[in-house]
């Protein structure tokens, strides 16, 4: 079989135009990687010694603005039938040149209680709270960065606001 100049060079810009119109769409069925945990960490800082880098992924949400983060710092101890509490503070910082806000426990005090006398004297290992919970913008986005040190307990809960209501 013999091919004329003509045919072939039909034949080349035919690949060429089925080359051009194949690269967006391979390139569109390749979806881009997931984002990894290590990804959305870069940019915040690495705990310091004694301390400990907790790390909450919030999921996507409909209505985020409708949504709090309420933050629970805490410790469990060893306790007895009195109410027991401690003072911490949750201090917002920001990560130099990203703009991203990160939070850092500080000021966590020694453990305060009642002074009910407990008639069996018995003691329970529980979680004991701090007296502030502060709540804060839900962001699913970011991750919510908390430093605390390493004898404290980070927790969270997502408190959901109720539909707006008109005074009477």
């Amino acid at each position: 079989m013999t091919w004329s100049i003509s045919t072939l060079r039909g034949l080349r810009s035919l690949f060429l135009a089925a080359a051009v119109l194949a690269s967006p769409l391979s390139a569109q069925s390749q979806s881009p990687a997931p984002r990894t945990a290590q990804d959305e960490l870069a940019a915040f800082p690495q705990a310091q010694r004694g301390q400990v880098r907790h790390v909450i992924f919030l999921p996507a949400a409909r209505d985020e603005n409708a949504l709090r983060v309420g933050v629970i710092v805490g410790r469990t101890l060893m306790v007895d039938c009195n109410r027991q509490i401690f003072s911490a503070k949750l201090e917002e910082r920001t990560v130099e040149g990203w703009g991203y806000n990160y939070f850092t426990v500080t000021n966590v005090g020694q453990p305060a209680s009642t002074r009910m006398a407990c008639p069996n004297n018995v003691q329970t290992r529980q979680f004991v709270r701090s007296s502030d919970e502060p709540l804060l913008r839900y962001n699913s986005r970011l991750p919510l960065v908390i430093f605390a040190p390493a004898d404290v307990e980070v927790r969270y809960r997502v408190w959901r606001a109720g539909r707006e209501v008109l005074p009477r």
